[in-house]
Order: C-alpha cells, then structure tokens, then sequence
C-alpha cells in the first residue's frame, strides 16, 4: 500500500513538468507552422532570451520587488482586517446578520472599477495598490473566518464555559485550532488573488512593477516582454500558494496524518 502511494505521488510530481514540456512543444509548432510574427506571438526561445536580458540589466528584479511589495502589504493588511472582522462577526449574530448584505454586495464591484478610483484619490503609488490588494483578497478571507468559526461544535463551546475558561482560553484552545483548516483555504485564494490586485492597480496607473512592465512591452509591441513578465506573475503567485501549503503542514500536522492528500495543490 505505501509503495502504491510512494508511486503515485512521483508519477504527480512528474505529471506537471510534463504538461509543461508539452505546451511549450505545441506553442513552438504553432509558431512555425502558422508564421505569426514575433509582435503577435513570439516563440519560446525568444521569450526566454528576452527573460535573459530582462534579468542580466535587473529590470525584471526592479520591477518584481516593487510587485512583490504590494502584494505581501496587502496581503497582510486584507488578511488582518478580514481575520478581525470576521471573528467579530462570528462572535455577534446580530451584526452578521445586518452587515452580511452590504458585505456581499461590496463584492458585486469588480476590482477593475474601483481601481482607478483609487489611484486617482491615493496616488499611483505603494499605497493606491496595497489597498487594491487589500480589498481583493478581504472578502474571501472573511467569509472563510466566519465559516470557519461556526463549525465549532456548540457542545465544545458548553464544555469550554463549564471549564471557566477565559474569551482568550477558548479563543487559543478551541476556537483557532477548529476554524484554521477552513481559514487556511480561503489564505490559498487570497495568496493568489492578492497577485492579482496589485497587477490590475498597476496596469491602471503605476510608473513601477510587473504590471507596468505590461504595459511597456504592449505599446513598443515587445510582446516577448509582455510573456516574461506574466510568467513571472504565474511564479510569483505559485510561490505564495506554495508558502501557504507548507504553513498548512507545520500548523495543521494533525489534519496531514488523518487525511494526507488533503495539502495537494489541486484540492481547495
């Protein structure tokens, strides 16, 4: 049986590079049978020179610090602030009640219309984009806080008050280790949502990041540039992602052992 699960997982951690050996073989023969010009869609030995040049003149690490930046304050900030409010919710019906329509209805905004709003009255700046990001990644982290401090057992709830434990005993001892498994899901969509806002704040209005690089290679038409920045995007957000994972399997080693496909990438 554990040869059989050995077997698996090195047939999953293969599974990937090979996916990804066979699109880049599909996009070089797109390349050469179509003919497109390298402004449309340049092949994948011209993408990674353009990355070779981007890294050797430091514009592709200028740029990804400014991102990485924005994304890891906002992050931070969206993360807090749902984290407070959703334990403040939870704990007061009567206010979720109330506050849960506008809460939802604040997501029926995208993130695209309210971006520009907020470059105009906080600049092009770190803080116009932090906030984007912020505002981004609060909602899933919120609801997923909520969540997960409802599937607390309501008889674990009468043990702890019987017990005279204190708010900060039940918060420490019960509370956290239940609701952390469902907060930890809603950490991975943020992790890389939060990529996300700080792109979209860029592209609207920013003189600095990956996002700007974006935006640079589309009007001189360095569409190459414009492919060696999104990967580095899709890098930047598998790493976060992968960061979040690992937090999952130092913090929640318990869960690991009961159900251990449950830290796979692909399962939310």
């Amino acid at each position: 049986m554990k040869n059989t699960q050995d077997h698996s997982e090195r047939l999953t951690w293969l599974l990937g590079p090979a996916v990804a050996a066979l699109a880049l073989l599909a996009w070089e023969l797109v390349v050469r049978v179509t003919q497109l010009p390298a402004f449309i869609l340049p092949a994948p030995g011209a993408v990674w020179g353009r990355l070779l040049i981007a890294v050797q003149d430091g514009t592709l690490l200028r740029h990804g610090l400014v991102t990485l930046q924005e994304v890891l304050l906002g992050l931070a900030i969206g993360v807090l602030a749902a984290a407070l409010l959703g334990y403040w919710l939870a704990r007061s019906p009567r206010w979720e009640r109330l506050l849960a329509p506008f809460v939802v209805a604040s997501q029926s905004v995208p993130i695209v219309a309210i971006a520009p709003l907020l470059v105009i009255w906080f600049g092009p700046g770190l803080l116009s984009k932090t906030l984007i990001c912020a505002l981004i990644v609060f909602f899933p982290i919120l609801i997923n806080t909520i969540v997960g401090l409802h599937s607390v057992p309501q008889e674990l709830r009468d043990l702890m008050r019987s017990l005279q434990a204190s708010r900060a005993q039940t918060f420490r001892l019960l509370e956290l280790p239940a609701a952390l498994p469902v907060f930890m899901g809603g950490l991975r969509i943020g992790a890389t949502l939060s990529v996300i806002g700080a792109v979209v704040g860029e592209l609207v209005g920013a003189d600095r990041g990956l996002g700007f690089l974006i935006n640079v290679g589309r009007g001189q038409y360095d569409t190459a540039l414009v492919f060696v920045a999104v990967f580095a995007l899709v890098a930047l957000a598998l790493s976060l992602y992968g960061l979040v994972v690992l937090a999952e399997r130092r913090w929640l080693w318990w869960q690991q052992k009961s159900n251990p496909s449950s830290f796979s990438y692909g399962e939310q």
